[in-house]
């Protein structure tokens, strides 16, 4: 009989090692599926949006039940004045109805004189992984999500499947057995919180795809691209749905180093510059939203994170004609500057309004957008530009959504290992602007040829002149700001001219020559303004996660020790 020892009352056979996270534990050997121990985070802000969106989800089915249960009551008033009998029911059992958004309303006996009264039960909601690995994701939402149904843990491989089984039975979320109120019966199985599932995730979420088999939300953490499966996902979501979409294929999405390949699996070319990294987010938003346009259906980001390695973007799915082609409005070519990175932005579509005289009915034109924007040249150096896109062009976040995550984290910052990182990301990401793209004052001034401007004197220049400005979560010491590109630059000449440039160190034909040429339109004001330090700048963003063990980066792709390899795509990394 194998040794074994004793792990936080966890009992650790020989030849398996045991790890915890919160209130989860998974035994691992060492043929089974890759972990990373560095997507703690990602588990963490994961449970923390899901949770924050189950009990928004909760509140508005409760707010639209208790508006029917005020119809019906008005309605029975009302025909007690008419003169109907409206006897009341005599019952002194618990009976349970279906109410209309589907909860299920337990009806408590009053006083035998008195009709019975409906009280609502929590709505609660079926989470789908379809990608589960290990399944340590999918156990620690089953054990710290109150509203969770059931989970279902799905992966291809019979190795991953093994594990998840074994990680399952530990954490006492697996099948059992009741006994019957029959004694000749056979005892009732309950499938557990944690349902396992053994096959191609495809094929398990086109199965869901029919209104009444839908799922309220569907967790895609590949290894790589996420690309194969949204078409899957965005269809087995319920309206009103979360989709939870992870990307680790950044030298795609951040770089040019692969456009065709970028092309293939997002429908769009990225970026080569130094907010590559939110454009990777607005890749893979874009082909969220190109794939749920197919269906009458339309995205609504409610956060997207540029995390370490990867990308994380939560976005709710909805159904409606309008909206969906509004999705055209959301979506824009950009041109980049080879020299000085400006962009400058080209939507494929406008919305126009027409308001009826008489009527005052308001009709929606769609029609495209006049371009290009700009000629074969930088407006301001003069350089090569570059096309970008088509990528989302709205916004990244619902600030009303991660300030509910943020109050959240507050109530419960002992029961997150990354409490700490989370409340910075998530600080900044709340007080981000809408407009696209970010930019260093270093990089700034590098196209310059000067010397760095500090934060806050550009933040208090771009204030003063009336412009809005934020960080970027996906940057440390970035700015985003609505000033366009000519005010960013007038406001680094009027820098220069308190800090001079030595000419004779840039070339001739140096495109910083074109830019330092030009006289600027407005005289900047450094005076520090009350907003340029913004509360994300007094919370400690601890950006990067220190490195936990030696190799710690994406690593190489899980094997199944039974020889069953899956298909790039197909192997979960994060679990």
């Amino acid at each position: 009989m194998a040794a074994s020892t004793s792990v936080n009352k966890v009992e650790t056979p020989d030849g398996f090692r045991l790890h915890t996270e919160n209130t989860s534990h998974i035994l691992l050997s060492a043929n089974d599926a890759f972990l990373n121990p560095v997507q703690e985070f990602n588990r963490d802000i994961s449970v923390a949006c899901i949770r924050t969106w189950s009990e928004d989800l909760n509140r508005s089915k409760e707010e639209k039940w208790g508006k029917t249960q005020g119809k019906r009551a008005a309605r029975v008033a009302n025909k007690k004045q008419k003169g109907d009998d409206g006897q009341p029911i005599t019952t002194t059992s618990t009976t349970s109805i279906k109410g209309d958004s589907g909860e299920h309303l337990a009806m408590q006996p009053q006083e035998s004189d008195q009709k019975l009264e409906p009280t609502r039960r929590p709505y609660k909601f079926v989470l789908l992984e379809a990608l589960s690995a290990t399944g340590l994701r999918s156990i620690r939402y089953a054990k710290e999500i109150p509203l969770v149904k059931y989970v279902i843990a799905n992966d291809l491989s019979d190795a991953a499947v093994t594990t998840m089984r074994r990680n399952v039975e530990l954490n006492g979320l697996g099948p059992t057995e009741e006994p019957s109120a029959d004694p000749s019966a056979p005892p009732r199985v309950d499938p557990g919180k944690v349902r396992v599932n053994e096959g191609d995730a495809c094929t398990l979420m086109y199965n869901h795809r029919e209104e009444k088999k839908r799922v309220d939300v569907v967790d895609l953490d590949p290894y790589g691209t996420a690309a194969p499966f949204i078409d899957a996902a965005v269809q087995c979501v319920n309206d009103g749905g979360l989709l939870c979409v992870t990307c680790t294929d950044l030298a795609v999405l951040a770089t040019t180093n692969y456009p065709e390949k970028c092309y293939s699996n997002y429908g769009g070319v990225s970026v080569k510059a130094e907010y590559g990294h939110e454009a990777a987010l607005r890749l893979v938003l874009h082909s969220l939203s190109t794939s749920a346009a197919r269906y009458g259906r339309y995205i609504e980001p409610l956060l997207s994170l540029s995390i370490d390695f990867y990308v994380r973007v939560f976005v709710r799915v909805h159904s409606g004609a309008f909206e969906t082609k509004k999705a055209v409005t959301k979506t824009a070519n950009y041109y980049i500057c080879s020299h000085c990175q400006s962009w400058y932005e080209q939507p494929l579509g406008r919305v126009v309004e027409n308001i009826h005289e008489r009527s005052g009915q308001v009709n929606y034109l769609f029609k495209t957008q006049a371009g290009p924007t700009v000629s074969e040249k930088c407006p301001e150096c003069e350089s090569t530009l570059h096309i970008a896109g088509p990528m989302w062009s709205g916004p990244l976040h619902d600030s009303g959504f991660v300030g509910r995550v943020l109050e959240h984290l507050e109530q419960d910052k002992d029961h997150y290992g990354t409490a700490v990182r989370m409340k910075g990301m998530l600080t900044v990401a709340k007080e981000e602007t809408a407009t696209p793209f970010y930019f260093t004052p270093s990089k700034l001034a590098s196209a310059f040829h000067c010397c760095t401007p500090s934060l806050n004197d550009l933040a208090s220049a771009l204030l003063n002149a009336g412009h809005k400005v934020s960080r970027s979560h996906a940057c440390p010491g970035s700015l985003k700001t609505t000033a366009p590109q000519r005010d960013i630059h007038d406001v680094i000449r009027c820098w220069i001219k308190k800090n001079p440039v030595k000419m004779e160190n840039i070339g001739a034909r140096s495109p910083a020559r074109t830019l330092l040429a030009k006289e600027p339109r407005l005289q900047a004001d450094f005076k520090r303004h009350p907003d340029s330090v913004t509360a994300s700048s007094e919370v400690k963003l601890v950006r990067y996660q220190q490195n936990p063990t030696s190799h710690w980066g994406p690593g190489t792709k899980a094997v199944a020790g039974t020889g069953n390899k899956r298909k790039r795509g197909e192997e979960s990394a994060q679990s």
